[in-house]
């Protein structure tokens, strides 16, 4: 059965039980991903995930119901669970749902030839060799991959809304291992985009380098100093502190930002991004409850302009919503996350920003960010690798030390931001992105 007919017979059943206000949300992934280690394949995984999720309002309370299963009785069924669903809630908040109609943004998503299983082995195991052939550091133990999806989002309901979104992702990835005969370093790095287009041999060089140009640290000396973070560093705390944007989580009082829209909460060089169009991202028109989606500065030039609303939120604050709905699932309930949100680049390299950094240290990797960071507080403690910055230049590598401050307080601090903003980091409908930063005066903690 298809999806068409099942949702034919959804509303059918919805209508024969006398249901008027309802919602049927539809999601399915179709991946392939491929790993090889020292000239043979490791990992190989293929599949279809997905379902259906239906939700109604009876006695004025929502009801969840989902199944993967599309069939006449599955669809009966689903129903009849979300109706006695809602019959045994208690919750005071008003159900919501999105009126037809509206105005989407068209943007189109990129569009290639995803190559099929046959043609991902073959690639993957090229570029084993590849690696391998590349430079004598690299190791046999190194391991190569790619990665293809195409993903289906759709939802109608009983107030004329009638939407589909269907993205894809393909990805090819090198993690090379490097020796000297001492010790030991690995890198990894990822290109998306048409397999046709991507230049392997630089990935793989970047990828080696990156592994090679971290042999042979030291600690460095313990301080407050300036710290430049680098474009993958600036994504990961991101990406960890992300929830402190949400109205859901600001509403539970999980959130420092709390309260704080329209005041002053970062410098003045300061523009956070939320874009649903961001180009490598997945270009979505509408978010998980259908409402229109929007660039928004959440950040203008060290202003907080507002937080992240689904509907629910929205009404809960006197707000519109921001079209930040968002479901971990097809059978999740909505809540509310980014598209893609990165911070706006500056005008400087990121060699002006070492120089202005003058001596300090440069992170390019962090570790530990869920034991060692707190997204509600915003203090973190993280493991982190990188190199010395001695007059303005990067010189030694450096590991095995530990970063401290406050991710809210270091907004306020941030001195410089470069112009080197990357593609977001991963590869569904939410990823992070960032140019290289500079930040005054965090602790590091080395020798």
């Amino acid at each position: 059965m298809t999806f068409e007919e099942f949702k034919n017979a959804v509303v059918a059943e919805a209508e024969k039980s006398g249901i008027t206000d309802y919602e049927l949300y539809y999601a399915q992934q179709d991946s392939t991903s491929v790993e090889a280690f020292r000239h043979e394949i490791s990992e190989f995984s293929t599949g279809v995930e997905g379902g259906v999720c239906f939700r109604c309002v009876v006695g004025g309370h929502m009801g969840y119901a989902s199944t993967e299963e599309l069939s006449p009785g599955a669809a009966a069924a689903l129903v009849r669970r979300a109706a006695e669903n809602a019959a045994t809630l208690e919750s005071e908040e008003t159900p919501l749902l999105v009126a037809g109609g509206q105005t989407y943004e068209a943007h189109e998503p990129a569009a290639y030839p995803l190559p099929d299983a046959a043609r991902l082995v073959k690639t993957v195991l090229e570029m084993q060799d590849m690696m391998l052939g590349s430079d004598p550091a690299v190791l046999d133990n190194s391991q190569s991959g790619a990665y293809v999806s195409a993903s289906t989002v759709a939802i109608c309901n009983s107030r004329g809304l009638d939407l589909r979104h269907t993205s894809q992702n393909a990805a090819l990835m090198a993690m090379p291992i490097v020796g000297d005969g001492q010790e030991m370093s690995n890198a990894y790095e990822m290109k998306r985009g048409d397999f046709a287009k991507i230049d392997r041999a630089a990935v793989i060089a970047k990828a080696v380098k990156k592994a090679k140009d971290s042999l042979g640290g030291g600690v460095p000396a313990t301080g407050a100093m300036p710290v430049v973070f680098s474009p993958e560093a600036m994504s990961s705390l991101l990406g960890t502190f992300s929830s402190a944007f949400s109205s859901e989580m600001a509403q539970k009082g999980l959130s420092a930002l709390r309260d704080k829209e329209g005041q002053t909460v970062a410098g003045a060089n300061v523009t956070l991004v939320d874009d649903p169009f961001f180009e490598g991202g997945a270009m979505m028109p509408f978010d998980a409850e259908g409402s229109p989606t929007h660039k928004k500065n959440v950040i203008e030039n060290g202003r907080l302009v507002t937080l992240l609303y689904n509907l629910q939120t929205a009404v809960k604050a006197g707000k519109a919503t921001t079209g930040n709905a968002a479901k971990g699932g097809y059978a999740s309930k909505v809540g509310v996350r980014p598209f893609v949100m990165y911070l706006a680049p500056g005008g400087m390299t990121e060699d002006e920003l070492l120089e202005a950094a003058g001596n300090g240290v440069y992170i390019n990797s962090l570790g530990g960010l869920h034991a060692g960071a707190n997204p509600i507080t915003g203090d973190f403690s993280l493991q982190s690798g990188g190199f010395l910055i001695e007059n303005g230049k990067k010189t030694a590598p450096v590991k095995s030390f530990t970063v401290a401050g406050n991710f809210f307080a270091m907004l306020s601090r941030i001195r410089d931001i470069a112009s080197n903003l990357e593609p977001p980091r991963g590869g569904g409908v939410t990823g992070f992105t960032s140019p290289s930063v500079l930040v005054d005066g965090l602790t590091v903690a080395g020798k």
